[in-house]
């Protein structure tokens, strides 16, 4: 019997965001986007900040308090800032598209512009390194992810002329990966859809939906090293090749 599909297709990480402090005297995660999938954060400790630039070139901060919940479309760049424990239930859309490579760091435009300078630069060791090597290796990334996020700045605001090439850059270097996210989006999102609507066509039909076939499924964690900080993935669909460390 098939396992249900976790709600909505969505995936559940805990994040405990780094603190340890960026060049800019800000200690948090790695400033970055998703080009198709959304996400959500749900505080459940500490305190931070959300640092933000949106499609209309606007760089906003937002306290982040236990409780608190925000979301951001995709194309937003996000920033979290640590100023005491921050610990975050993050929700994202379209499970496993990020571990696919839904996430652009803003590294320097001479890293973004060459795909496989931005491979090395995104790349962390995997679980055979010591966790200081890891942590070190992800602290790296993300302090060159900051002096990118640093250079989109002019006299203190956001350049839209910086912010566009972002864009175009973050376009071009997820391009060739598009054929695989179309088939996770199929079998994923799309499919849970689908189901609701077989479902509802079935309860309109005087039919049963499928209610005789309901079971029940949990998740497994798996610690990891993501962009914003430490990971616990709950595990909510089997894992596919071609996985790569450091979504969130």
């Amino acid at each position: 019997m098939t396992l249900p599909a976790f709600p909505g297709a969505t995936s559940v990480s805990a994040l405990a965001v780094y603190d340890a402090v960026a060049s800019d005297g800000l200690a948090g995660g790695t400033p970055h986007l998703h080009t198709v999938s959304a996400e959500a954060y749900l505080v459940v400790g500490g305190r931070g900040r959300l640092h933000t630039i949106d499609g209309s070139v606007t760089f906003a901060e937002r306290r982040l308090e236990p409780d608190d919940l925000v979301w951001f479309a995709p194309g937003v760049i996000h920033r979290a800032v640590n100023d005491g424990g921050l610990d975050v239930r993050v929700v994202m859309q379209n499970a496993g598209l990020p571990e696919a490579g839904d996430a652009v760091m803003t590294f320097p435009d001479e890293v973004l512009v060459d795909p496989e300078r931005y491979a090395d630069a995104a790349a962390l060791p995997g679980p055979e390194a010591s966790d200081a090597d890891r942590l070190a290796a992800a602290i790296t990334r993300r302090d060159l992810a900051v002096a990118g996020y640093r250079a989109l700045f002019h006299d203190g605001s956001v350049d839209p002329d910086r912010l566009a090439r972002l864009h175009e850059r973050a376009t071009a270097l997820v391009r060739p990966r598009v054929p695989e996210w179309r088939e996770r989006w199929e079998s994923g999102a799309l499919a849970a859809a689908r189901d609701t609507g077989d479902r509802l066509d079935a309860l309109e039909a005087g039919d049963d939906p499928g209610l005789a076939e309901a079971r029940v499924a949990a998740a497994s964690d798996a610690p990891a090293y993501g962009m914003c900080g430490r990971l616990r993935r709950y595990e909510t669909q089997p894992a596919r090749a071609g996985r790569i460390e450091g979504d969130r």
